[in-house]
């Protein structure tokens, strides 16, 4: 019985940090990148890139996310040619955001930098 009680806990508090990450992603401005990491951390569990990706990948066209600008701490997109990188730095190159000769973004330059984030 404990256990049941665990796993609606853990789903809970799951749901609830999915909803932060959305919240999070929606407010990247234009002309700005953040990393899954960041995402993560600023939803309030740094060790949570794992479900940036997820909830992505799932629900980007469903919450209307700005999806192309989130990108690895490299600075670099993370999908593979053919599969949506094209599109993804199209996107960006579109709200002015720069790619050196290695395709990465200047992130002290380009990455967001929230001084204070309401959820």
């Amino acid at each position: 019985m404990w256990y049941d009680f665990f796993i609606l806990i853990l789903y809970l508090c799951m749901q609830s940090l999915s909803e932060r990450i959305v919240k999070v992603i929606k407010k990247i401005p234009r002309g700005k990148v953040a990393s899954y990491g960041q995402i993560a951390d600023l939803a309030g569990n740094r060790m949570a890139a794992r479900q940036v990706v997820r909830i992505l990948h799932t629900l980007s066209e469903k919450k209307k996310l700005p999806w192309y600008r989130v990108i690895n701490s490299k600075g670099t997109i993370s999908l593979k040619p053919g599969e949506g990188y094209e599109i993804q730095k199209g996107h960006l190159i579109a709200e002015g955001i720069v790619f050196d000769e290695f395709d990465r973004v200047n992130l002290e330059r380009f990455g967001w930098k929230p001084k204070k984030l309401t959820l």
